[in-house]
């Protein structure tokens, strides 16, 4: 048919050949043309892509806001924890300088009662117990002293650091927090924002996936830290500084309160056995005085009694030695009286009466001798032991006044007259 038709064409060959290559290409590029077409309908955005990509944006805002709320909500929690532990261990080292203060009190205390216990008289000076409590007693407070300081200078060291912790803390706070002006501070449903969002299943979302994959991917928050995310290495930093800062504070506050009450105890252990101490002795002392005085009043009526017997003593010699001058002598004191001159008219009548009369006067003057060194020797004693007792009634005094002393300063409402 073909040959027939070509063999009836009247136009020249060259002239159909154009015409149906033009044709044939026509049909390759309307082919072409719809393909392109279908590729377009699958790949090309539809006109609503400005508002998809704005939507995205402020999707993805809001989404790193939230997070960034989140990190900030941690920081400033954190912040808020550390001002308490601040505030806490201040506390903890106004209780250490009370208690440092009130050692350094009892330092003076047992200072000033040492001084006092120096001005009892050369009698009572002899070192006794009470002088062993006195000195154990400021081994104690020395070592507690020395004890509570250093403590004193951890906790400062200790308040420095949480001080740059918080710092540290606030700038990382300041710097988060300048992402958050256009976001309310509701913290309600921070606890869900690392939940997945709303899945996005509109056929334009689908069509800009190539779009979502590239700069609006999705960054789930995680706790892994990151240099462009919300979580930063110096906000996790921060965090795990103020964390060790805080835990080393805490232990700190407990070794305070343990080394508080510790010391505490010592102090009064040693203060009450110190005032037992004193209480004894001045119990003693007085025991003591009170035996003097029996013994002083004993020394008296002895010494009453001594001279009673010298004064009799000394009258029963006068008698004995006679009178004092030869016209006093009656006739029957004589040595040459009648009788006697009678009697020795025979031979060896000698009489033994003047040997007597001279033995009974040397015995008598021998009594009256030992009378008087025992008067003198009581009255020595006597003065030996009024000079004790004064000496033991003003050591009573002393140690009685050291008493009070601590008694009354015992609660350390009083001022330290110098730095010490």
């Amino acid at each position: 048919m073909l040959g027939t038709k070509a063999a009836t064409a009247i136009g020249p060959e060259s002239w159909r050949n154009s015409t149906l290559k033009g044709i044939k290409l026509s049909n390759t590029i309307v082919n072409k043309s719809d393909k392109s077409c279908d590729v377009g309908r699958s790949l090309d955005p539809l006109p609503h892509l400005r508002d998809t990509v704005s939507q995205l944006s402020n999707d993805e805002i809001h989404r790193y806001t939230r997070e960034v709320r989140a990190v900030v909500a941690k920081l400033r929690e954190s912040l808020l924890e550390t001002n308490e532990e601040i505030k806490s261990l201040t506390r903890g080292k106004e209780a250490i300088e009370k208690a440092l203060e009130h050692t350094r009190k009892d330092i003076r205390l047992n200072k000033d009662s040492q001084e006092v216990r120096m001005s009892r008289p050369p009698r009572e000076k002899g070192h006794d117990g009470a002088d062993d409590l006195l000195n154990a007693e400021k081994a104690h407070l020395i070592n507690c002293k020395k004890a509570l300081e250093a403590q004193l200078r951890s906790v400062q060291q200790q308040l420095l650091v949480l001080d740059a912790a918080r710092k540290r803390l606030f700038a990382v706070l300041q710097e988060r927090s300048r992402v958050l002006d256009l976001l309310n501070h509701s913290l309600s449903s921070i606890t869900n924002v690392n939940s997945a969002m709303s899945n996005m299943s509109s056929s334009g979302m689908r069509r800009s996936k190539s779009v979502q994959d590239g700069r609006y991917s999705r960054m789930n928050y995680s706790n892994l830290p990151d240099p462009l995310g919300p979580f930063t290495p110096e906000a996790d930093q921060a965090l795990a500084d103020a964390d060790d800062a805080r835990a080393r504070s805490a232990y700190l506050r407990r070794e305070l309160r343990e080394a508080i009450d510790r010391t505490d105890k010592l102090q009064k252990a040693a203060h009450k056995s110190v005032n037992d101490g004193l209480t004894q002795k001045l119990s003693e002392t007085v025991t003591l005085k009170q035996h003097l005085g029996v013994s002083f009043g004993e020394n008296r009526h002895g010494m009453h009694r001594a001279q009673r017997w010298y004064d009799a003593t000394d009258k029963a010699r006068s008698y004995t030695l006679g009178p004092v001058a030869s016209s006093d002598l009656s006739t029957r004191e004589r040595l040459d009286r009648p009788m006697v001159r009678v009697f020795q008219r025979h031979p060896g009548t000698q009489l033994p009466e003047a040997q007597e009369i001279i033995r009974g006067g040397d015995g008598l003057l021998q009594s009256l001798t030992a009378t008087s060194r025992n008067i003198g020797l009581l009255r020595l004693t006597q003065l030996k032991l009024r000079n004790d007792i004064k000496s033991k009634s003003a050591a009573a005094g002393i140690d009685g006044s050291i008493i009070r002393m601590r008694r009354s300063k015992s609660n350390h409402r009083w001022t330290l007259g110098e730095a010490f």
